[in-house]
């Protein structure tokens, strides 16, 4: 619980180091985000550390965003709003905004328009930066709704090897790395790039992760930091309704899987999340999905080097119809299994993560 849900606030030296600890450069890329624009806003604004800017970056929207923003820059001179003159997709926004952050910043923080920081958030999360000079970023856990999202490193472990955790998550693992907005990057590896996130890639939140900590610590917080709203035509929506893990993870697997696997463990690995992405699409085939999900697929599949087979998928889709027909019992509890759970739980298959950036 925080300080200030605990009726009590930080003594005067620790609210002095509060105030002059490491700069903490703050982005949110926003697109028409009137509706929880404020909430956003004023979560940075109750931080409990203090020694912050933050930049909103209004990716031409046509609501009150943009006069939102510009009312809490009058207010405090820590903030400061940035409109592009002309709209961007998703991710090149939040490279936008990442690129528009203070050069003087040590970390950088990125908060999606329609989330929130929990108010010990920045203060938590430099401070096990700061004890640990090896860490590049470092997670917490994210709450949304009433669930508890992502995994964590093992209590009270805090600190572990950036190339053991990608390896655990190749290797069909949990799951740690949550969203953007549950992150805290050190700076220097975020202007280590013009784009520090993939623009071709609906997950490059976990691909930058794959790429940054080949040769650096992640650090976790064992605390909930941050909350995540979702929006019905986010990303994250979209994510859920195409399950877009599933090329997400082939493609980790095929670009990042070289780095941190064995030959050996990298092609059965490979092998393995196959089986399952055709499992998925060959459950799908009856569900009468549109062009565009069957395009997705075929084009993403086809990226990573594996073009849909057609023959394959009609044997899985012919499969999964007997089992169907012939365990239907443990078919229909498998689906309210599917029901009941999300990928960002933490009783749920950490290999199916869904998180992505969003439209804001």
């Amino acid at each position: 619980r925080s300080r200030r849900a605990r009726g009590r606030g930080p003594g005067a030296g620790e609210l002095m180091a509060l105030q002059q600890g490491p700069l903490v450069s703050v982005v949110t890329p926003v697109h028409n985000g009137e509706r929880f624009l404020r909430g956003c806003i004023e979560s940075v604004l109750a931080q409990t550390f203090t020694n912050w800017d933050y930049t909103i970056v209004d990716n031409c929207s046509t609501d009150k965003t943009p006069d939102i923003a510009r009312e809490y820059a009058a207010r405090d001179p820590r903030i400061r709003v940035h409109c592009n003159e002309s709209f961007v997709p998703v991710i090149a926004n939040y490279n936008n905004a990442l690129r528009r952050a203070s050069p003087a910043g040590k970390y950088c923080k990125v908060v999606a328009a329609d989330d929130r920081l929990l108010e010990e958030c920045l203060e938590r999360m430099v401070r096990l930066a700061e004890e640990h000079p090896s860490v590049a970023i470092v997670g917490a856990y994210g709450l949304q709704g009433a669930r508890v999202s992502w995994y964590g490193l093992p209590y009270p472990g805090a600190v572990v090897s950036g190339r053991e955790v990608c390896r655990m998550r190749l290797m069909g693992g949990k799951y740690v790395f949550g969203t953007p907005t549950s992150l805290l990057y050190r700076a220097d590896i975020v202007r280590s790039r013009h784009a520090f996130f993939n623009e071709s890639n609906l997950h490059s939140d976990s691909e930058a992760c794959m790429e940054f900590l080949e040769h650096h610590d992640f650090g976790f917080v064992h605390q909930i930091l941050t909350i995540q709203g979702v929006r019905p035509d986010s990303l994250t929506s979209f994510s859920r309704s195409f399950e877009t893990y599933l090329p997400g993870l082939l493609h980790e697997l095929e670009t990042y899987g070289p780095k941190y696997l064995g030959t050996g463990e990298l092609e059965s690995r490979i092998s393995e999340h196959l089986r399952e992405y055709y499992r998925y699409l060959g459950s799908q085939v009856f569900r009468r999905r549109g062009r565009e999900f069957w395009e997705y697929h075929r084009a993403k599949l086809a990226g990573a080097g594996h073009p849909l087979g057609a023959t394959r998928l009609v044997w899985v889709a012919i499969s999964h119809v007997l089992d169907l027909a012939l365990n239907p019992k443990r078919s229909f509890e498998g689906l309210v299994r599917r029901m009941r759970r999300r990928p960002d739980e933490a009783e749920a298959p950490a290999r199916s993560p869904e998180r992505s950036l969003r439209t804001t």
